[in-house]
């Protein structure tokens, strides 16, 4: 595994990939930038017509399903973890969600920004506030907790 990535260097997809054990169509998050640690970090995710859950969510209408924004919010926080951890491998696990909210829809085309601010960290524990913005305009919100483990 390549040496982590520290504050204020960005994280493409293939260090993602190797931070993150998720793939397609479940990898939610193409880069990660901005990171200063566990502090704070934007996650962009690209959003594209030739995603699997349009073809349910709605095909007349296609609209980015709630769910995987704030999905996408927590792995963005799961690489700040790992990044803060260090250079072991580690796991991450989705703990909690609070104070979820949906405020416009995302289509095809859009991109995803997922401003994360930590709100505490307790030895292998944080909580995160983040945004999903779009053109500067948010489209969800939430609070989210994860604990990391070795692998």
């Amino acid at each position: 595994m390549d040496a982590p990535v520290t504050t204020l260097e960005a994280a493409d997809i293939a260090r993602v990939m190797a931070m993150l054990p998720h793939r397609y169509p479940f990898l939610l998050v193409d880069r990660v930038i901005d990171i200063r640690g566990d502090e704070h970090g934007i996650g962009i995710k690209n959003v594209t017509i030739n995603e699997p859950h349009f073809q349910g969510h709605f095909p007349e209408n296609p609209v980015f399903p709630g769910v995987l924004m704030i999905e996408g919010m927590a792995q963005t926080a799961g690489v700040m973890c790992i990044i803060a951890s260090g250079s072991t491998p580690k796991s991450v696990f989705f703990l909690t969600i609070d104070k979820a909210k949906f405020r416009k829809p995302v289509l095809p085309g859009d991109t995803i920004e997922y401003h994360m601010n930590r709100i505490q960290r307790r030895r292998t524990m944080w909580w995160f506030r983040g945004e999903a913005k779009v053109n500067g305009q948010i489209v969800a919100e939430a609070e989210v907790g994860a604990m990391i483990s070795d692998r």
